[in-house]
């Protein structure tokens, strides 16, 4: 007997929970996707330990159905990024020839988690050269498009994984995000993508400090549902480096929601996408929301530090990493040579400068969620660019930087505030493609982004074009 298609895990995992679906037929239909499949989002696929984690799934909920029943996404079948974890089992080699393809042989603390919500992991999702970029074309292979319109692209660092969810492979997957590597690409996909706060997620004991407190990991999915129950099972109790984030703030009501409607005339964003934002705050008017105007003069000086600190910190820990490793740099990509060099050149007091200008941006945005409860803006300046609009074969750092500023000037500024932010789509353009906005509020604030999202979602702007793999049900 067939069922109905599953829009998002929470659906997947409540099949299986019911016994309606096994994690072993999930795992051959997301295989056969998988293996099908022409986005170029899956760089490593392990069929065997896919179907082995699906038959330990299935056996517990046959042996031992309560236990079984507390396991969020029981059975549902997932991908890990090529970076970040690591994943025992899964290679991880951030994209780059510098590293062998050998199984790791210990999970991160979060990577235990997702096994203890249930996922069953089977292979690791397309990621650019050690996250530089915000496309995922790695020199190794495989380049990963948008499954929306495959000359576009899906989006970094976590392209592989977005391609992976929108394509339907999967209904969510690992991601992480150092200057909006988990929401560029979910907005470029048509995907719910949230950045928690800093402290929400454990990054160790293998991650170091996650890039100064810049970098932080969850997973890209369908629907805000499927994000809060991401957020609720994997997060909190970090242990460190960072304080404890509460996760259960009270929503005040009603909410006073800046809106940004102009990102300067250094980073225009065009018009279909400004128009989305302010669809989405008449929406939030609707309901009784204050809504508030920002101009790009408030918020200009933290995110051109932001831009900075987040470039500066990835060279210099990308310069430490090689070194500690003593990896032979001259078998990275072009690009990455050169970040890599200028890490090393980096005098400390230029870098002081930078992460002294970090903590500023955080202060800067405190004193601002001192006057509105979030920020509601876009997420991109534009539509998906095409395959190639940031090439890695050239040693030009200040170019590269730029042209990602300018596809997403107000992603990293969350990174670096440490703030939580959320995209969604919105609506969609003359071409079908996604029109996605951001929601920004203060640490610890992700319920009510994930409140205001959840509503804004109740609209049906945007639908998934792709269903998830077919299951033989």
């Amino acid at each position: 007997m067939r069922h109905k298609q599953p829009a998002d895990a929470t659906d997947v995992a409540e099949l299986i929970h019911s016994g309606q679906l096994t994690a072993s037929d999930a795992m051959r239909s997301a295989l056969a996707a998988a293996r099908t499949s022409e986005f170029g989002a899956i760089a490593h696929l392990d069929e065997e330990l896919g179907m082995a984690n699906a038959r330990v799934a299935d056996g517990e909920r046959l042996a031992f159905p309560m236990r079984f029943a507390t396991r969020a996404f029981g059975g549902v079948p997932t991908l890990a990024k090529d970076l970040g974890g690591p994943f025992a089992g899964l290679p991880v080699v951030a994209g780059s020839r510098l590293f062998e393809r050998d199984a790791g042989s210990a999970d991160s603390e979060l990577a235990s988690r997702f096994r203890a919500a249930g996922f069953c992991l089977f292979g690791v999702t397309t990621s650019p050269e050690f996250g530089l970029s915000l496309a995922s074309e790695p020199a190794i292979g495989p380049a990963c498009r948008n499954p929306l319109d495959p000359s576009l692209t899906a989006g970094g660092s976590s392209g592989g994984a977005a391609a992976a969810v929108a394509a339907g492979i999967v209904s969510i997957a690992h991601a992480t995000d150092a200057g909006g590597s988990i929401r560029v690409p979910a907005a470029c996909c048509g995907l719910v993508g949230l950045k928690p706060s800093r402290g929400a997620i454990p990054g160790g004991p293998t991650f170091g400090n996650h890039l100064g407190g810049i970098a932080s990991e969850l997973v890209v999915t369908r629907s805000v549902r499927d994000t809060a129950l991401a957020l609720k099972t994997l997060g909190g109790n970090a242990c460190g480096p960072f304080p404890n984030v509460s996760l259960q703030a009270r929503l005040p009501s009603p909410l006073r929601i800046g809106v940004l409607l102009d990102t300067g005339p250094r980073f225009p964003t065009d018009g279909d996408r400004l128009q989305a934002v302010e669809a989405a705050a008449l929406t939030l008017e609707a309901d009784g929301h204050l809504i508030v105007g920002l101009e790009w003069k408030d918020v200009e000086n933290a995110v051109l530090s932001s831009a900075r600190a987040f470039s500066d910190i990835v060279a210099v820990n990308l310069a430490t990493l090689v070194g500690n490793l003593d990896l032979d740099i001259s078998l990275a990509e072009r690009l990455t040579q050169a970040v890599v060099a200028q890490g090393r050149s980096m005098p400390a007091h230029t870098l002081w400068e930078s992460l002294n200008g970090a903590v500023l941006v955080s202060h800067q945005m405190w004193k601002l969620f001192d006057t509105i409860d979030c920020i509601l803006s876009p997420m991109l300046s534009s539509a998906p660019l095409p395959i190639g609009s940031f090439p890695s074969d050239h040693d030009d750092i200040k170019l590269h930087f730029e042209r990602m500023s300018a596809f997403a000037p107000l992603a990293p500024l969350a990174n670096v505030s440490g703030a939580p932010a959320l995209t969604l789509p919105f609506g969609k353009d003359c071409n079908g493609l996604p029109l996605p906005i951001q929601l920004m509020a203060p640490i610890g604030n992700e319920a009510q982004l994930l409140s205001l999202a959840a509503r804004l979602e109740g609209e049906e702007r945007w639908r998934q074009p792709f269903p998830i793999a077919e299951f033989a049900l």
